[in-house]
């Protein structure tokens, strides 16, 4: 029950981060480790920095010229390690119409959903977040089995590659 109540507690970090980084309020690791303790995480500069890699952050210029943390997109849309989602946390996915709904573990959704909607996959109108169930809307009338499959496929090659130890390339 303990890995539960901290992988929910993960989850939730991660959405408060991503939300922290799309306002444009993320200047450093140290800002982040602020603003999550003022958001009720208490973390430190590690726990930060592996937060920022795992949501896909990284420095660049703001529109004013500042260096702030910025999620990365990816230019084809696809699932890619340059945009990680957390395959962890898909259990298991089932289409119906336009639609795909994934399985998670309690307290997964909203991360897992903040990362879909941020994964720049182009068939995504977007995502609607419950505690352990994500519902995945695609542009196509018929595109839930193609996103079903997509998030399967990704799901299945990232397990292996981790359990390996190494990614391939």
């Amino acid at each position: 029950m303990a890995k539960v109540l901290n992988s929910t507690s993960v989850s939730a970090r991660r959405a408060k981060a991503i939300s922290l980084i799309k306002a444009g309020v993320v200047h450093s690791q140290s800002d982040l480790v602020k603003l999550l303790k003022k958001a009720g995480f208490e973390v430190t500069q590690a726990t930060a920095s592996r937060d920022l890699e795992e949501v896909g952050a990284v420095r660049a210029r703001s529109a004013a010229g500042e260096l702030i943390y910025q999620i990365r997109s990816t230019s084809d849309g696809a699932i890619s390690k340059s945009m990680p989602l957390p395959s962890e946390l898909i259990l298991s996915v089932e289409a119906s119409a336009n639609l795909a709904v994934v399985r998670t573990p309690p307290g997964g959704a909203q991360f897992l959903a903040s990362a879909l909607d941020n994964s720049g996959i182009n068939g995504i109108i977007g995502t609607i977040a419950g505690d352990d169930t994500v519902l995945v809307v695609s542009k196509k009338s018929h595109g839930g089995a193609e996103l079903a499959k997509e998030l399967l496929s990704f799901s299945r090659s990232s397990n292996r590659s981790s359990s390996s130890g190494k990614s391939r390339k």
